[in-house]
């Protein structure tokens, strides 16, 4: 049980934009169930940080895609930290940038399965512990992807579209219940996806070699996109829901020149 203090569950939360975000909710004081697919030492390792933070934590391995896998989760965090006060939905795979024509026929299926269908699951099976709350939070993290269309991109795309669609109505469907729902939609990162995208597109060595491709001066890293979820669930952010923030240094490095 929670000595009181609010209870985040961070989907991905192994690595990447997911374990920044774990750790810097745990700054702000949640103790955080930290979600993971394969990774077990990373997830380890997320745990210890956060328990530096002094903040209690748990890892839970979990096919997000899976129903079953998903309702034992969340069943299995309410045993054990008491309540549920923010589910972040940040779990994401990658596209294998085909044209629609040339795609695997499995992979749309896949990655909606993923990014959206588990942000289904997961948001159903939280919601009777989140409405239990005074006020509680769903953030869902999106894409700018979702913005233009890009060729072979159209899986990933479809995913996050639809992740963002399930976000917008949850806002209106849970509002009256104090359940505020929000998108965050990073840019490029510097995480390993991002490194590859930028390697992919540009043939950089990774993300952050595009940093003077931005209007900013740097392209965004895990703790910029951390921020953002961790202004969306601050108890002084009151009227904020059914809203989509994109932390993207102004645009994308992949168009514009460096100076």
């Amino acid at each position: 049980m929670t000595d009181g203090a609010r209870v985040a569950l961070v989907t991905g939360g192994s690595r990447g934009i997911g374990a920044s975000i774990a750790q810097r909710l745990a700054a702000d004081g949640f103790d955080v169930a930290v979600n993971y697919a394969r990774d077990e030492q990373a997830a380890a390792a997320v745990v210890a940080a956060v328990q530096k933070e002094g903040r209690r934590a748990v890892a839970y391995r979990a096919d997000v895609a899976s129903y079953d896998e998903d309702a034992d989760m969340v069943q299995r965090v309410l045993t054990d930290f008491g309540r549920l006060d923010a589910l972040v939905c940040n779990a994401g795979i990658a596209s294998r940038g085909r044209f629609v024509a040339d795609t695997d026929p499995k992979e749309p299926a896949r990655l909606l399965g993923v990014h959206a269908v588990g942000a289904h699951h997961l948001a159903a099976l939280a919601l009777p512990a989140l409405r239990q709350q005074p006020r509680s939070d769903i953030v869902m993290v999106s894409s700018v992807a979702t913005n233009t269309a890009s060729p072979g991109g159209a899986p990933y795309m479809m995913a996050k579209a639809a992740l963002e669609a399930l976000a917008r109505t949850l806002a209106v469907e849970e509002g009256s219940n104090g359940v505020r729902v929000n998108i965050v939609a990073p840019g490029l990162t510097v995480t390993d996806m991002g490194d590859r995208l930028a390697r992919a597109v540009t043939g950089a060595d990774g993300a952050g070699a595009l940093d003077d491709h931005t209007l900013l001066g740097r392209v965004a890293r895990p703790e910029d996109v951390a921020e953002v979820v961790s202004f969306l669930v601050a108890p002084g952010v009151q009227m904020v829901t059914g809203q989509r923030l994109e932390v993207s240094a102004g645009g994308s490095p992949f168009s514009r020149p460096s100076a």
